[in-house]
């Protein structure tokens, strides 16, 4: 296989770029793309180009294998996400729909061509004691303050989508019950447990701090900025960021790493696959099951920390 294409300077031809060129003015006058399509086909094909330019191959003769080899060759670097693999591997088969129109090409090399399977990537977990540093950096009283441990007790009570929990309403909150109701993916509505300590929390920052930030103004959403709107999707990505660096995890976590941390944890404590699946909203069972495979990891370390004869010791 050719070393990986991220790590090669070699500059394209001078064909290859014409070829593009006049591909991106037919994308920009006859198709009428957007700026941002343009940028992302260029990216992607003048990449394409120094892989052609560093093997030798050319551009209107390149075949099959060498197109496998290309996106094989961009998967090992394991830098690139599944989905920018198949976006890279539509724009080369764009371009060659072009060049086989404009009669510049008998073949489409691309034709039949898979992107290669990425290796799943298990999501990042905290365990029970980073959870509670992690809140622990909220400090005080403050209105401020108030929401962001609600908000992060909610988070990892719940399990829920940054979207759900923007979404969330003062109304959705059951407090006799201790539940609330998430509206999820589709609009599709569902009930989820919500713990004593994320109830307590909520309790508090519905009675001192959401009033003194919406200033007792009509507000129906539970969460809000500090000016008593509605907290948007990247103010909540802020307020975790912030706390997460504070803890030391800030290369690690994101506020979807809560939902991940909230499903891991209530399968190592022995809730089956169904419930989480229900909890979490997900219309797959299979899904869920990337969570099983952290589970067996902590209980493999169990296992092999606790039992005696886990561990081969040499023969006397």
């Amino acid at each position: 296989m050719n070393p990986p294409v991220a790590q090669q300077q070699v500059p394209v031809a001078p064909r290859f770029e014409d070829h593009v060129l006049e591909f991106l003015s037919y994308l920009e006058f006859e198709a009428r793309c957007a700026e941002n399509t343009l940028i992302a086909y260029r990216t992607d094909l003048m990449q394409f180009g120094c892989f052609l330019s560093s093997t030798g191959n050319d551009v209107l003769t390149v075949e099959k294998p060498q197109i496998v080899d290309y996106l094989e060759s961009l998967a090992a670097t394991g830098e690139i996400a599944g989905t920018t693999l198949h976006r890279k591997l539509s724009s080369l088969r764009s371009f060659y729909v072009y060049l086989r129109r404009e009669g510049l090409v008998d073949t489409d090399p691309t034709a039949d061509v898979k992107a290669p399977a990425q290796a799943k990537k298990l999501p990042a977990v905290l365990s029970r004691s980073e959870v509670s540093h992690l809140i622990d950096q909220v400090r005080g009283s403050d209105p401020i303050a108030t929401r962001d441990r609600a908000l992060l007790e909610l988070m990892y009570a719940s399990g829920l989508r940054v979207s759900e929990v923007i979404g969330l309403e003062v109304s959705d909150i059951d407090f006799e019950e201790g539940v609330l109701r998430a509206r999820g993916k589709g609009k599709k509505e569902r009930i989820v447990p919500v713990g004593r300590q994320a109830l307590l929390s909520i309790r508090i920052y519905l009675r001192a701090g959401r009033r003194a930030l919406t200033k007792d103004r009509p507000e129906k959403y539970l969460f809000v900025n500090f000016r008593g709107g509605q907290l948007t999707r990247q103010g909540l990505y802020k307020i975790v960021r912030k706390y997460a660096a504070l803890a030391g995890f800030a290369d690690r976590m994101s506020p979807h790493t809560l939902r991940h941390t909230f499903a891991t944890h209530l399968l190592n404590g022995g809730c089956d696959l169904r419930s989480v699946q229900e909890m979490l909203g997900h219309a797959d069972v299979s899904t869920t099951q990337t969570y099983t495979h952290l589970s067996t990891e902590r209980l493999k370390d169990v296992y092999f920390d606790a039992h005696p004869r886990a561990v081969l010791h040499e023969l006397r």
